[in-house]
């Protein structure tokens, strides 16, 4: 077997480290936060280009100034949502904002006052028949200046004099902004020229194409925390277990990851923790209350026995939560940590916010769902989309893998966050028993 050389070792690491930066930042400018790994970009574009489109059906535009990987998506309820910079997530107002603001932007002059930006803004949802919030209160200010701020992130537009907060300023403070139209055109990555409407856009743009099954399961791999077997349809249940093994050393060439394979389902795991938006275990009262709550709520609700149909057990995939339970638990942990924790006093007396909070964090991090329709039935495939195994081949059942009704689920990835004690008999060298916790694979 032939070693690779130093410089194959070093052109790898390269390409990887491009492909990284563009999985977790899809658009980058030259000037921006991470020029320093744009030359790289720039260097193996090619080599980039090809290897996006073949593996996740993912275009890549890499131009002198900026690089822009067209992510697809994967419908509707599975998007990386936009939030402003105290956390809270963008409404569908702020999006509104956004949209607009880019429809005025494309043929934009290179520079303009950001009070006449917001008057164009303005003049384009009357053209379009959106009743924006009133921009002259300040909800309505500081929604479109949430909105302009992710363009200034983005790099669409520059702060040239002043700083578009000054919109939501009692006296209605003025800027001088600078615009890249070129950003302002590679921004939406969707089929917009052939969308009914948002909710076909995103349909649209959610069709993995000639790639089928194969396309849409690696990009669920690659965007989403955990992929469990009931959100495949049967033919991606077939081509996953056919070649999870394989798949697993090109993500692990390409990307860095290593893939973790359960009987519930598939996740790609990365040792460096940086491709991801969401962190757990993680900082702050509501990272910090879910891991507790996705612990306690394990230790109650653990199957005894799962199995796999394969081996003639039963496949859980989810439990329900009891009513009540996620409440009667947050409260015991309230009392248990919030004060000695420095829980912020908000969550602390407002139980409400604070379960929304932290079942929001753990359905994103794939932990919990709410009860409903799922892939596995159908649910949310493009039209004439193959969802069949090929004939004659057997795939793992999934049928009543976790419970319906009304309410909430508890998934098996959950189980990976629950300490658990293993006890060792003690050894010659040591008395008494060896008592650790760990965490389980």
């Amino acid at each position: 077997m032939t070693l690779p050389s130093t410089h194959d070792v070093a052109l790898a690491a390269e390409r990887r480290t491009a492909a990284r930066l563009l999985l977790a930042h899809p658009l980058i400018a030259s000037d921006g936060p991470h020029a320093d790994v744009f030359p790289l970009i720039r260097r193996h574009a090619d080599w980039l280009g090809k290897r996006f489109q073949q593996v996740l059906g993912y275009r890549l535009l890499v131009d002198s100034s900026y690089a822009r990987l067209f992510k697809a998506g994967l419908g509707a309820g599975s998007g990386h949502r936009l939030e402003r910079s105290t956390g809270t997530p963008f409404t569908p107002h702020t999006y509104a904002c956004l949209a607009l603001a880019l429809s005025v932007l494309v043929t934009a002059p290179e520079q303009m006052l950001l009070s006449h930006l917001v008057a164009d803004i303005r003049a384009a949802a009357a053209d379009a028949g959106i009743e924006l919030e009133e921009t002259g209160r300040a909800a309505g200010k500081r929604t479109l200046v949430a909105a302009l701020r992710q363009l200034v992130d983005w790099g669409v537009l520059i702060e040239t004099e002043g700083h578009v907060a000054a919109l939501a300023q009692e006296a209605g403070g003025e800027a001088l902004i600078t615009i890249d139209r070129e950003l302002a055109r590679v921004v939406v990555a969707g089929p917009l020229s052939q969308a009914r409407d948002g909710a076909d856009l995103v349909r649209r743009a959610a069709d993995p194409g000639f790639g089928g099954p194969r396309t849409y399961v690696r990009r669920m791999l690659v965007e989403t925390p955990v992929v469990h077997l009931d959100e495949l349809t049967d033919a991606e249940r077939d081509w996953l277990r056919t070649r999870q093994r394989r798949e697993a050393q090109a993500f692990s060439e390409l990307l860095g990851l290593e893939m973790e394979i359960r009987a519930e389902g598939v996740a790609l795991v990365d040792p460096e923790e940086e491709l991801t938006d969401l962190h757990l275990p993680g900082t702050g009262t509501v990272a910090q209350a879910a891991l507790l709550l996705a612990e306690r709520l394990v230790e109650r609700l653990r199957p005894q026995e799962p199995g796999h149909p394969a081996t003639g057990g039963t496949l859980v995939i989810g439990v329900a939560v009891p009513d009540g339970l996620v409440d009667e638990v947050l409260a015991g942990l309230i009392a248990e940590y919030g004060q000695r924790s420095n829980w912020q006093r908000g969550y602390l007396e407002d139980l409400p916010t604070l379960r929304e909070a932290v079942l929001d964090l753990l359905v994103r991090m794939r932990l919990m769902a709410r009860t409903g329709p799922l892939r596995a039935e159908g649910e949310g495939l493009p039209e004439g989309y193959v969802e069949e195994a090929p004939e004659g081949r057997t795939v793992t059942d999934v049928h009543g893998a976790r419970p319906g009704g009304d309410g909430w689920v508890l998934l098996a990835a959950a189980a990976r966050y629950a300490t658990r004690v293993s006890v060792r008999p003690a050894t010659a060298a040591g008395k008494g028993t060896d008592v650790q916790e760990e965490l389980p694979l």
